[in-house]
């Protein structure tokens, strides 16, 4: 059965009936695309993993799921390549049955930068948008989020969901195969909108703004992470070409501009709560991720520039409310 089978009647539940059968058709439909041949293969590894039930699950202090004792009596070598059928991880670790994928990102260390700063998710409705494999939504519901629905176009990523899924076995937490654009319009249901490393990659940064802000109800939070520069209120940086080799980059703001675009957006109690320059230890090619990483889009003799001359990366964390 589908892992999505259960939230179906979850959306009934809150008024998202029509949304609800949307995705009955589309989420099947995106599961089946091609990806870009892979996913026959991705099908096959996640079918291959061994059903094993861990005896323990924490997703408050870290992702952990089960221990190596769980894992005994079983093949680790192929467990290890069906994971790798999953290439690339970019966002962990995990902890799986005593097996620690060290991603790309460490994203707990964004974790830890920021729950200080935003209200407690217990008993909230969290939609993360462009969240990758799910990493921040199972922290997310470690801290006692009611339903927590990521959304990410990229298939892979989602499979990577399925698997830690196949073992956590978790019907609070959906990861689900497509973007903002296919979201309906005025949701206006959920508690917090998490928006982390998508604001750049968007054409038009204000009608982002008027997406996430159509999410939130009357009085949710917002928590908005980007790419941002040095500077004053007013300054943006729009690169001609790529930026860190990154393609589909658009702008990148002052911490002041940033925080304007969301008070002319309509957003209340705006604050720039972390400003963190991104290193190579935080974002680094690992044995699970084998492509280029952070080291290699940064101009080799100055690590204050990228190989094309920009600033190097700098990502802030901004908190707002919807009116």
């Amino acid at each position: 059965m589908s892992v999505y089978q259960s939230l179906y009647p979850k959306l009934d539940a809150i008024g998202l009936e029509q949304w609800s059968q949307q995705l009955r058709q589309t989420i099947p439909a995106k599961l089946s695309e091609d990806g870009h041949g892979k996913m026959t293969g991705w099908q096959t590894a996640l079918a291959a993993l061994p059903n094993i039930l861990p005896t323990s699950i924490n997703l408050k202090d870290r992702v952990q799921i089960g221990s190596a004792d769980d894992f005994a009596d079983h093949d680790k070598d192929a467990f290890v390549a069906n994971l790798k059928a999953f290439h690339p991880w970019r966002k962990g670790p995990y902890d799986l049955l005593g097996l620690e994928l060290n991603t790309e990102w460490h994203s707990d260390w964004k974790w830890d930068r920021l729950l200080p700063h935003i209200q407690h998710l217990a008993n909230r409705k969290v939609l993360d948008i462009g969240g990758g494999n799910g990493y921040h939504g199972w922290r997310m519901l470690g801290e006692g989020a009611q339903l927590v629905l990521g959304i990410d176009p990229t298939l892979v990523f989602v499979m990577q969901y399925h698997v830690m899924q196949r073992y956590i076995g978790e019907s609070n937490h959906y990861v689900l195969p497509v973007g903002i654009e296919d979201l309906p319009e005025k949701l206006a249901c959920f508690d917090t909108v998490f928006s982390m490393g998508v604001l750049y990659h968007r054409r038009s940064p204000l009608d982002h703004l008027y997406e996430l802000r159509a999410c939130l109800r009357s009085g949710g939070e917002l928590v908005l992470e980007t790419l941002v520069i040095e500077g004053e209120e007013g300054v943006t940086l729009m690169p001609e070409g790529r930026y860190a080799k990154m393609r589909n980059v658009w702008f990148f703001p002052t911490i002041p501009t940033m925080e304007l675009w969301l008070r002319r957006c309509g957003f209340k109690d705006v604050r720039c709560v972390d400003v963190n320059k991104t290193t190579i230890e935080e974002q680094r090619p690992t044995a699970w991720m084998t492509f280029e990483s952070l080291a290699d889009f940064l101009d080799p003799d100055d690590h204050s520039k990228t190989i094309e001359g920009h600033p190097a990366p700098i990502r802030a964390i901004f908190i707002a409310t919807a009116p």
